[in-house]
């Protein structure tokens, strides 16, 4: 039998449970009578059919069920009497579960089993243009990307601008920019205005059926009716006369201001998302950043959402498990509408300690000026979070390796960081800092004491060739840090770090210590047997004045509930400065490199010699990079 006498082997590795049974009994059929498909022995055939049915999920399952008969013993004969055809198949399955285990081990699994994905996968990113993206919304866009990645589908990108007292333009080209920054690639931009005709052509359809009507009883009691299972006076509002209400609201006059429009799904549903949620609402005041002033009433996320994920040819929905209780209702508008069905998968936002995620919140802070702007370093935003100094992959690793589990938990920063300081340390260029507060000028005495200033190439980084070298100043004085000179003995023998050992000498008693100084013992000293070991400046170099910036969180309470007012919770004190000096090298920084300050932690230039105005004091501004360590903000 030629091979091209059976189905195609493409076509038993790709069918899904619906097309391959037909070409599993025309296999039975033909094995009635045969131990092979072709000839006595093993041929080519019987391994390349056997391999594509042991990978594929949906003939595995067939076969192990048992009612084709020929074809399982066959398939469990080719199995026992020749085991080496399987080595790629085993390859492939150890392959694979040393990916979930890499990934359990890092925090999360991928393994989600995404239903029918043979017929292709379309995944979405769905923010609202009414704030900068925080680290949440990174990992709805990374999962979203992943998947697509994953089964060579799209990720598509879609602003939902339903409300203009929130959204500007300015969000929304943000959005877009964070999202390349982090290297998400989005198949298509749109926005749900774009769909503005359609959705109202979906509500009139909804009302004509007898799914929705027109309301006007006032928030309050809306509200309450709806914890309490009571219907809406308004609920069995004749067809026509709805229909009427909702032109009103289109028109946005004055008696159709008064009204929303409601889906009809439930009273009294225990989830009370399926209780009669509205999905119009009038919007007059304010024009829309990109329909003007075109609609005077707006849908709301809850209908939006599921008609046009449907529309757009969304496959795979995926987002975080706070919108659990509405799937029911997502589902509810794709069957009532009986347009097509999208999968759903939830995953667990990202909680940390000391953190909250909510935009308006967030941007309560930056409207009140507790912040200062929505990429202040202390803010939760991917803009945020890099002015702090987190690397683009390193954010990317952290979030991927939580996984899409479904699992809630409130993380500590450490780990978000020590992921950081994995990938920067490696790069780093090593610097000098010493606070200018109280500095100790030192003159070097000894044997081995130069007499004039000089300069030396060394490594900006010791374990790190490729990273250059840097010119380190060498002189007869030296400056130290007061908290260093204070926690010297007189006689103590102590280390100059790339220079070598020094006695301490002289020290002038008092507080601050205002003189001492030190004899050199380099060619004898060993700097293994000193207990501390020191930054210092040649005080001959052009020393570059720097402002050392640190953090802390914005709020005191490890989890902010709901119901919490912000401001009760609010730290006094968020950030600290300290005016310092720096070696003369680091003249050379530009705004986002990344350094080491020996003994102090890593720095992200916020602002070089360059940044400033004519006029301006020139200064480095270098904010500290937490390390991971217990306690890092």
């Amino acid at each position: 039998m030629k091979l091209e006498e059976l189905h195609p082997i493409e076509a038993l590795l790709t069918a899904d449970f619906r097309s391959i049974e037909p070409r599993l009994q025309s296999l039975d059929k033909h094995l009635i009578l045969r131990t092979y498909l072709h000839g006595y022995t093993l041929s080519e055939l019987d391994t390349k059919v056997w391999q594509a049915l042991r990978g594929n999920r949906a003939a595995f399952s067939f076969i192990k069920r048992g009612s084709l008969v020929n074809l399982a013993r066959w398939f469990e004969f080719i199995e026992v009497m020749h085991p080496e055809i399987q080595d790629e198949i085993k390859a492939k399955d150890a392959a694979a579960k040393a990916k979930v285990a890499a990934a359990s081990k890092a925090g999360g699994s991928y393994a989600l089993n995404l239903q029918n994905t043979d017929q292709g996968v379309v995944t979405r990113f769905l923010p609202e243009p009414s704030g900068y993206l925080h680290i949440g919304h990174a990992k709805a866009a990374l999962l979203s990307w992943y998947f697509a990645q994953q089964y060579k589908g799209q990720l598509r990108l879609r602003l939902d601008d339903t409300n203009p007292d929130k959204e500007k333009e300015e969000y929304q080209d943000a959005i877009i920019e964070d999202l390349a920054m982090m290297g998400i690639k989005c198949d298509t931009l749109t926005y749900t205005s774009d769909y503005f005709d359609y959705l109202y052509d979906m509500a009139i359809k909804m009302i004509k059926e007898g799914h929705a009507y027109a309301d006007d009883t006032d928030q309050e009691t809306m509200r309450n009716e709806r914890w309490n299972g009571i219907a809406s006076k308004r609920r069995d509002t004749p067809v026509e006369e709805n229909l009427r209400i909702f032109e009103e609201m289109k028109k946005g006059s004055e008696e159709g201001v008064r009204y929303c429009l409601r889906a009809k799904l439930s009273v009294d549903n225990p989830n009370k998302a399926m209780r009669d949620p509205v999905i119009y609402r009038c919007n007059v005041d304010t024009p829309h950043h990109r329909t003007g002033t075109k609609w005077k009433m707006y849908p709301m996320y809850d209908f939006a959402c599921p008609v046009v994920d449907s529309h757009e040819g969304v496959t795979h929905a995926l987002r975080s498990t706070e919108y659990t209780d509405r799937n029911p209702q997502y589902a509810w508008f794709q069957k009532t509408l009986q347009i097509r069905k999208v999968h759903m998968w939830d995953f667990a936002r990202m909680n940390f300690v000391k953190t909250f995620l909510s935009k308006r919140k967030l941007a309560k802070l930056v409207d009140t000026g507790k912040v200062w702007g929505w990429d202040d370093p202390r803010m939760p935003t991917i803009r945020g979070v890099r002015r702090r100094g987190m690397g683009i992959e390193a954010l990317r690793e952290f979030i991927i390796a939580q996984g899409p589990s479904r699992n809630v938990v409130t993380m500590d920063w450490t780990k978000f960081w020590a992921t950081n300081k994995k990938h920067i340390d490696p790069i780093a260029p090593r610097h000098t800092a010493l606070l200018k507060k109280d500095i100790v000028k030192v003159p070097v005495t000894g044997a081995e004491a130069p007499a004039q200033p000089f300069q030396e190439d060394r490594p900006k980084h010791p374990k790190n060739k490729d990273i250059g070298t840097k010119k380190v100043a060498f002189g007869p004085e030296i400056l130290l840090d007061q908290a260093d000179a204070k926690s010297f003995k007189e006689g103590e023998e102590i280390t100059l770090m790339a220079w070598g050992n020094a006695f301490v000498r002289n020290i002038a008693e008092g507080d601050p210590i205002t003189s001492l100084t030190c004899e050199l013992n380099v060619a004898k000293g060993d700097v293994k047997t000193t207990e501390k070991k020191v930054t210092w400046l040649a005080s001959s170099q052009t020393l570059v004045p720097a402002e050392l910036w640190d953090f802390d969180y914005l709020i005191t309470k490890d989890t902010l509930q709901e119901e919490d007012n912000m401001e009760d919770f609010l730290n006094p004190t968020t950030s600290t400065m300290e005016e310092a000096f720096c070696d003369e090298a680091t003249a050379q920084l530009k705004r986002n490199d990344i350094i080491q300050l020996e003994r102090r932690g890593y720095y992200r230039v916020d602002k070089g010699l360059d940044d400033w105005k004519e006029g301006e004091e020139k200064r480095l501004v270098l904010f500290n990079i937490p390390t991971g360590k217990t306690g890092s903000k």
